[in-house]
């Protein structure tokens, strides 16, 4: 039977709904209002043009930079995914409680920084002249190219990403069942083999909306793209960006939010509803 919500549960309810209506529905609405609207004279004007999505959708440029950005932000959700389940796991399973609790806070202090700070420092370790290189100069080796291209924003977007997943891939793993880990020792089970055949679909839940988080962070990152990537050939975070200086083209920016928008809510979706997907059906 299903119990209906109390009059108190509405009222709690009340001040996230407000905020949602505020702060994430009413700016979407208006996004969207302003991609059907004109631009003349470097001034914005209520219309009601599909010029707008005419334009940007049927250009190459824009679906170029649309499957860079997929492709990017897959590749550093993927990649960080599976850096960080070894160290997610070390503490779950080989620490005590207390060095959980300071790797925790360890994890937490990379954001008392800016990320655009972050993102500055890791110039200093990429650029020709930069410290990796000087490493590998000793070694004999290089220089490599680090920067203004792929490699540098894959890694911008895992400094990005990387505590964050950290941090819920080992809360997940914190409430795996360790009966069953137990249980598959005593069936003779290898350690690999117990890895992903009982901790990995225990925990798909938290692995899962970690990789998607890493995967909506990367996909709208505009830092790492433009200071460690170079901005050319563009994302859509920096396609946006030139559309506002490029004659004040604020609809056609709307047009590529909405774009982005529509990938993430999708993607979203995607994810949870496989996070959630029972074996068999």
């Amino acid at each position: 039977m299903t119990k209906r919500p109390t009059l108190f549960s509405l009222i709690l309810s009340m001040p996230l709904l407000l905020w949602q209506l505020l702060f994430f529905l009413f700016p979407l609405l208006f996004l969207v209002a302003i991609s059907f609207w004109t631009v003349r004279n470097f001034q914005m004007q209520p219309d009601l043009n599909f010029g707008n999505w005419e334009r940007v959708l049927t250009r190459g440029v824009f679906w170029d930079a649309y499957f860079r950005t997929m492709i990017l932000a897959t590749a550093a959700a993927a990649i960080t995914s599976i850096i960080a389940f070894p160290a997610s796991y070390a503490i779950s399973f080989k620490m005590s409680e207390k060095a959980k609790r300071w790797m925790i806070f360890i994890l937490i202090i990379p954001f008392f920084t800016s990320y655009l700070v972050r993102v500055y420092s890791l110039q200093v370790f990429l650029s020709d002249a930069g410290i990796v290189n000087a490493a590998f100069g000793y070694l004999g080796l290089g220089p490599f190219p680090m920067l203004n291209n792929a490699f540098g924003i894959i890694v911008g977007m895992i400094t990005l990403t990387l505590p964050l997943v950290i941090l819920l891939q080992t809360f997940s793993l914190n409430f795996v069942n360790r009966d069953l880990i137990e249980a598959a020792h005593n069936l003779r089970c290898g350690r690999l083999r117990t890895v992903f055949a009982v901790i990995v679909p225990s925990a798909k839940v938290g692995l899962v909306i970690a990789a998607l988080f890493a995967f909506i962070l990367s996909f709208g990152d505009f830092v790492s793209p433009l200071y460690l990537g170079g901005g050319n050939p563009p994302t859509l975070s920096i396609m946006i960006t030139d559309f506002t200086k490029s004659g004040q083209q604020w609809p056609r920016a709307a047009v590529v939010a909405i774009m982005m928008i529509i990938t993430l809510l999708t993607a979203a979706f995607a994810a949870i509803t496989y996070a959630y997907k029972e074996r068999g059906r």
